[in-house]
């Protein structure tokens, strides 16, 4: 294990106390200064919002029965140094006082934010290992988005991070996470982990040393390579600690203390929430627009569920007209989407749908020649509509009151494929 530089040692050695609830102080017993540093969002979420979420509510229950005592106990240094030197991790988990502070903050203060997460943990821990597993990196890093996001799928940092794993925009755009006004892959739980564990191993190529790795994916590379240039060299994150931005100067020993803490709960007289395992659900590929609202009125799944099963879609619209979209939803809620055909799409779709494709000046005031209007009909005497995206047939028929094979007969479309643009006769 790494030794700890003399100057960090120094400045860990007096006593840390809780200034706020979001940022912790440092006393330097040899110069006598004190230092802030910030908490990781994930230490400073707000517990009972979480709560209300749909997920949590119909899963996870406190244990009203637990017998374990609110008494947070307290253990000699040798214990905790024992503890974390027992677990089968490959990164290093050394303790000092600023990790023991941090054990402190989730055992005191964060209890009931631990008994959530060690309830959702079953629900999220699976989809971190796959994807840390699938990349070959060590699955003790499955406890990143606790300090990130305390495992809220929809947390959204000061600084814009969002999602589970806390992407920034322009970080989540780079490793193919589709971020615009109408979807937010960063929430999506799946794909912002594999996201994360692409982003994990490309640090790790740069710095090979997996506290590095934790405090760049933090702070970004650039400013842990300018504490590096700044320590003159050093490439320790014990070592380049002084150098570091305040939160991710506390941000390794959180993450230490997330490991501690989700593994020796029991020792703190902490409860997990008892959790049943979600109805199974399943996933389709959208490649037209449609509605949270057509979705539940037809296949009855309430938009609660919906939305907690799909937190990516920003407003209830799933825009698989622009390109496909991946929709969750339960089993049985996929085999009525199955079934139901065109009548999801249909369903409410005029209310639903008001974004026009092209917006046309009313026929009856566009003068036809020698200043006649022309009452919308071509000069066959046939009106026609242009094919917006996402159209099918059925919906430009019912639309106007006509039959598909009325349209099938004046357009001489076999089958039903139409284009967007496309100008399709209606009499």
């Amino acid at each position: 294990m790494k030794k700890i530089s003399i100057i960090c040692l120094a400045l860990w050695t007096g006593s840390l106390c809780m200034q706020a609830q979001n940022e912790i102080t440092v006393h330097d017993s040899k110069t006598g200064k004190d230092e802030i540093i910030d908490l990781p969002e994930g230490m400073v979420s707000d517990i009972d919002s979480l709560l209300q979420e749909w997920n949590v509510r119909n899963y996870l229950t406190f244990d009203e029965t637990c017998e374990s005592s609110e008494e947070n106990p307290t253990f000699p240094r040798e214990t905790y140094i024992n503890r974390l030197e027992r677990l089968p991790n490959i990164i290093e988990m050394p303790y000092n006082e600023v990790v023991q502070k941090f054990i402190d903050q989730y055992s005191g203060r964060l209890r009931r934010s631990v008994a959530y997460m060690l309830g959702a943990c079953n629900f999220y821990n699976p989809i971190f290992e796959e994807a840390l597993e699938s990349y070959q990196l060590p699955l003790e890093l499955k406890y990143l988005p606790v300090i990130e996001s305390a495992l809220n799928p929809k947390a959204t940092s000061r600084v814009g991070a969002a999602g589970l794993w806390q992407f920034m925009i322009t970080t989540g755009k780079s490793y193919g996470l589709d971020v615009t006004s109408l979807v937010d892959e960063r929430r999506d739980p799946i794909k912002s982990s594999y996201a994360a564990a692409r982003y994990l191993k490309d640090l790790y190529a740069i710095y090979k040393d997996w506290t590095l790795v934790i405090a760049a994916y933090n702070c970004g590379p650039g400013n842990v390579n300018k504490a590096i240039s700044r320590s003159g060299g050093e490439k320790d994150y014990w070592a380049i600690y002084p150098y570091l931005p305040q939160e991710t100067r506390g941000y390794v020993p959180a993450f230490i203390a997330a490991n501690y803490i989700m593994n020796y709960y029991c020792d703190h007289n902490i409860c997990p929430v008892n959790s049943k395992l979600p109805a199974s659900t399943d996933t389709l590929m959208i490649h037209r627009n449609v509605h949270f609202e057509q979705i539940a009125a037809v296949c009855n799944v309430s938009m609660d569920e919906i939305s907690a099963l799909n937190p990516q879609y920003r407003t209830g619209l799933i825009p698989g007209g622009a390109g496909a979209c991946t929709l969750r939803l339960p089993t049985a809620g996929i085999t009525a989407f199955i079934n139901a055909k065109d009548s999801v799409y249909n369903y409410r779709s005029d209310e639903l749908f008001t974004r026009r494709s092209e917006t046309n000046v009313p026929a009856r005031m566009i003068p036809a020649k020698g200043g006649k209007r022309n009452n919308g009909r071509n000069r066959q005497g046939q009106s026609s509509v242009t094919v917006r995206k996402g159209d099918t047939l059925s919906e430009i028929a019912r639309r106007n009151g006509v039959s598909v094979k009325q349209l099938q007969r004046l357009n001489k479309i076999k089958g039903t494929n139409i284009r967007a643009g496309q100008k399709i006769r209606i009499k």
